[in-house]
């Protein structure tokens, strides 16, 4: 259960006084990853796997590999050589096998396709095995609960593979099957992505169903910049079934985002989380989003596990008891 937390002072600069962060930065290894990890493991542990893979832009593979050595699976993981720093050293640590690839995540689901071929081992790749969602979705059922079961207006995900609001949507229609929500309307989903990579906005700006690879895709966000997701087609029926949309948000809106939610909320969020922000501010300008409408941005991991993100430049250098 991560906190859904109010945003008044940010709200209010953003015209949304009714906007929430749900943060996902507290959990185990940092990020919403661990949701998946944590199903998908213990599903494997149960079904007897002893050896797993999967391609990574980063997090996930630190959750599934420090959640492998807890549950004593052997765990081989490859993710493209910038991706950020401090995920590669959680999966060192954790004994996996780890492999840097010269390219980009759709190269490593190739490597990672061919191992599962050779070796057989158990393909944890997204959507490659049916239980990460099963930890995923319970987003959507927490964001419900802590909301007294009153359905928000929008739910703004950052989207890369789309996992998770794949999930977030599985839940809402899981709910109003069981009655737990009885309101009319679904919340409205947006998909955000990054204007260096936006697949799915492109697809769904095209009323398409399924999105085309982006080339030379490129952002600071890392954990969105997926160029072709495999499940795509799922994430635009979300979109398209409650009435969503798909957004691209520039590099320095993510950034001016990440420092607004910090200086005002003081939640130092990750760039995937801040371009949520970044996007509920351009759908509010554009009317897309009312004054009046309850709004939630998922922020999917801590904002220190990207240091970079963040320059420090002409900072004063004090002598021992110098004054300031």
């Amino acid at each position: 259960m991560t906190p859904l937390s109010p945003t008044p002072q940010l709200g209010t600069q953003l015209g949304l006084p009714h906007l929430y962060i749900k943060d996902e930065g507290i959990i185990p290894t940092g990020s919403f990853k661990t949701r998946g990890a944590s199903v998908g493991i213990s599903k494997a542990k149960e079904l007897g796997v002893t050896e797993l893979a999967m391609p990574t832009n980063g997090n996930a593979g630190a959750a599934w590999a420090l959640y492998a050595a807890r549950a004593g699976i052997r765990s081989t993981i490859v993710m493209p050589q910038d991706a950020p720093e401090i995920t590669r050293r959680e999966v060192a640590i954790s004994g996996a096998d780890l492999y840097l690839v010269d390219g980009l995540i759709s190269d490593a689901g190739k490597i990672v396709g061919k191992l599962i071929q050779e070796r057989g081992s158990y393909d944890a790749s997204t959507l490659k095995e049916p239980y990460r969602i099963e930890g995923k979705k319970t987003m959507g059922y927490e964001i419900l609960e802590q909301m007294n079961w009153q359905v928000p207006d929008v739910i703004l995900y950052p989207t890369g593979g789309g996992v998770g609001l794949i999930g977030i949507y599985k839940a809402l229609l899981e709910m109003k099957e069981l009655g737990w929500i009885t309101a009319d309307k679904l919340p409205r989903l947006v998909a955000v992505q990054a204007e260096g990579c936006a697949p799915i906005v492109k697809a769904w700006e095209e009323g398409k169903t399924e999105s085309a690879f982006w080339e030379n895709s490129q952002t600071a966000a890392f954990g969105i910049n997926v160029p072709k997701a495999l499940g795509d087609f799922l994430v635009l029926e979300g979109l398209y079934a409650t009435d969503g949309c798909a957004v691209a948000v520039e590099e320095e809106a993510i950034f001016r985002a990440q420092k607004a939610v910090a200086e005002l909320e003081g939640n130092f969020i990750c760039p995937e989380g801040a371009a949520t922000v970044a996007a509920a501010e351009k759908l509010r300008n554009s009317g897309w989003i009312g004054e009046d409408e309850t709004v939630v941005c998922l922020n999917t991991g801590q904002g220190i596990k990207y240091p970079e993100t963040v320059t420090l430049e002409n900072l004063p250098l004090l002598q021992p008891g110098e004054k300031i």
